[in-house]
């Protein structure tokens, strides 16, 4: 019974994530924080109730995926800025599908910002502080050990799908889903969805005005953060403003 749940140790303290175990060994809480960082850790900030919106609003696709047979480690919730999630071996993958160009990508690559892809374009990183989170390809994960081809296929399929729920969800609120980070792991023989999806891991555009709604804002100094995640979660979960 998850009423029966008992908070224990910190187990990991991340850049805006706090995780403990709990009396079930196979249940964590994941505490979403108001801490703020970017530019790997260069820039920090607090917001107020930013932990509680990215907390919500991760609720909510979390429940929106499984619903469209999408597995995620996601339990539910222990209250309001804390969510059950089950215990997985996550895979040093950071998975990123690109709909429109932004960020690093027009950095790296012969893009310019807000350059639609005809299809969408699906990025792999190797999450790893020391490294930089280099680009990565299936040989390469094969070779460090940390993926089979199996793996990989299964993970851009489920990336893909994940997108287009995604995506279609977003346009019905008025919303472009610019890009986003995605991480996986193992639980039970199975790869399924874990981390968030959030204003933190997003980039989310104002169909009209393309208006970033996301940490954006915080990176590029445009504007009152909280207010910006408060304006997103009003269109994506209006029933926390209802009482």
């Amino acid at each position: 019974m998850m009423s029966d749940i008992q908070i224990k140790d910190e187990l990991y303290s991340g850049k805006a994530k706090t995780i403990y175990t709990t009396n079930d060994p196979e249940v964590f809480v994941s505490h979403f924080r108001d801490s703020l960082t970017a530019f790997d850790g260069k820039k920090k900030s607090e917001a107020e109730k930013k932990g509680y919106y990215n907390a919500q609003i991760s609720r909510k696709l979390f429940e929106m995926l499984e619903d469209e047979g999408i597995n995620t480690h996601y339990l539910g919730m222990f209250d309001d800025e804390r969510m059950l999630v089950e215990k997985v071996e996550i895979i040093p993958i950071e998975v990123i599908p690109r709909n429109i160009a932004a960020g690093s990508i027009t950095r790296k690559y012969p893009f310019n910002e807000g350059d639609e892809f005809k299809e969408p374009v699906l990025v792999m990183d190797y999450k790893s502080d020391e490294y930089g989170d280099p680009m990565l390809n299936e040989d390469i994960a094969i070779a460090l050990g940390i993926a089979t081809s199996e793996d990989i296929a299964k993970i851009r399929e489920l990336a893909m799908n994940i997108n287009s729920i995604l995506t279609t969800y977003m346009e019905k609120q008025g919303l472009l889903l610019v890009d986003f980070k995605l991480e996986f792991g193992w639980a039970n023989g199975e790869i399924v969805l874990a981390d968030e999806i959030s204003c933190d891991t997003c980039r989310f555009w104002d169909a009209g005005t393309r208006e970033s709604l996301d940490k954006d804002v915080f990176r590029f100094n445009k504007g009152d953060v909280s207010g910006t995640y408060e304006k997103l979660a009003r269109r994506l979960v209006p029933e926390i403003f209802e009482n």
